[in-house]
């Protein structure tokens, strides 16, 4: 039986959010109709954007539905930045620097959290700017200082976009307590069905839509809603406790702890369910080539590069060198079992030992 451990390229698919998203299927109407069936489509969509806001810290006016997290970003992206000079870490996620391709890129420390002092400097050298950061990365799982990002935003006049995608579910996350002015979440990260995504706007904030459409989602992004994937992701985000998350910290852990092996990250906050680590002298495509022949699922890099495995941008932003290249990530899923560690760790050993023998 197979070990899926790349929780965070997608979570495996929530019952609940299943059969949500099935029995949006069966409904015929459109919620842009006045009917009685498009009224029926129209509940369960307000229903899942009641959840989605109840979980995230929005009001459900400001839940603008996508089709996932990439394009919640660049929507937010496009219309924050008019006027603005754009500044992003070094660190974030290829869909938030590819929809702003001008941004200046600010350093990381070598633990993965974004250099405060240089964002600082940054924000007073110049006119007011947007900025863009990552509440937790895909590849190390560390989780940047949001409250003090956003607290230096504040004070200089900038705006702020956070990339929510993998911290959503995982770790608490209020959009109002966390001082951004938007945030953007994926469904699939949540355990929900591909295809939909949702951007959260602080009370008060619009936007100028990318899809102009027949003015759904207020106006704000056009195109009738993907009904089923949206009724999964609101199922979905309210199943998706990080409490219940919190307690992958223990397999996450003893992963470690057994491989006694480079962690990337270690000494920062980390999300519970990830871990970056190295086998030096080893690349990570051979590893994670060598654990899938074992039955075990993990990756190494974003798993949004068109299935490369290449080097890290993201360890190299952190200064590991080497590392950069040999390291794999681990993502535990929501429904992890409780032998993940152990069956991990005896498949990391074979691995070696197979490696070792052909060497």
């Amino acid at each position: 039986m197979s070990l899926y451990l790349d929780a965070n390229a997608t979570e495996p698919l929530r019952p609940e959010a299943r059969e949500a998203a099935i029995a949006a299927m069966d409904l015929a109407g459109n919620p842009s109709s006045v009917h009685a069936e498009g009224r029926a489509a129209r509940r369960v969509l307000e229903e899942a954007r009641a959840r989605v806001a109840a979980r995230f810290g929005a009001a459900p006016r400001d839940v603008v539905f996508t089709s996932g997290g990439t394009e919640a970003s660049a929507l937010a992206i496009a219309s924050l930045r008019r006027g603005r000079r754009v500044l992003a870490g070094a660190t974030e996620h290829p869909a938030v620097l590819r929809a702003a391709e001008e941004a200046e890129t600010l350093p990381v420390l070598g633990d993965g959290t974004l250099d405060l002092a240089a964002l600082e400097a940054a924000l007073a050298g110049g006119p007011p700017a947007l900025v863009l950061a990552m509440v937790a990365n895909n590849e190390t799982g560390v989780i940047h200082p949001v409250t003090a990002i956003a607290d230096l935003c504040r004070r200089h006049g900038a705006l702020l976009h956070l990339d929510a995608v993998q911290a959503a579910g995982r770790v608490p996350l209020d959009l109002g307590a966390s001082g951004a002015d938007s945030m953007a979440i994926s469904g699939h990260k949540l355990g929900g069905p591909k295809g939909a995504g949702a951007l959260l706007l602080r009370p008060g904030l619009d936007l100028a839509p990318l899809l102009a459409g027949g003015g759904q989602e207020r106006g704000r992004r056009g195109g009738t809603e993907a009904l089923p994937a949206i009724a999964g992701l609101g199922v979905a985000a309210a199943a998706a406790d990080p409490a219940a998350a919190a307690a992958l910290a223990g397999l996450r852990d003893a992963i470690e702890a057994g491989l006694g092996l480079p962690v990337a990250g270690a000494g920062a906050p980390r999300l519970p369910n990830t871990s970056c680590v190295a086998l030096p002298g080893t690349g990570a495509e051979t590893q994670v080539i060598a654990l899938d022949l074992l039955g075990v699922r993990v990756s190494a890099g974003a798993a949004c590069s068109s299935g490369k495995v290449s080097r890290s941008p993201v360890l190299a932003a952190m200064g590991l060198g080497a590392m950069a290249g040999e390291a794999i990530r681990v993502s535990l899923p929501w429904n992890a079992p409780p032998d993940a560690a152990a069956r991990f760790l005896a498949a990391h050993a074979a691995m070696r030992e197979r490696l070792a023998r052909a060497a």
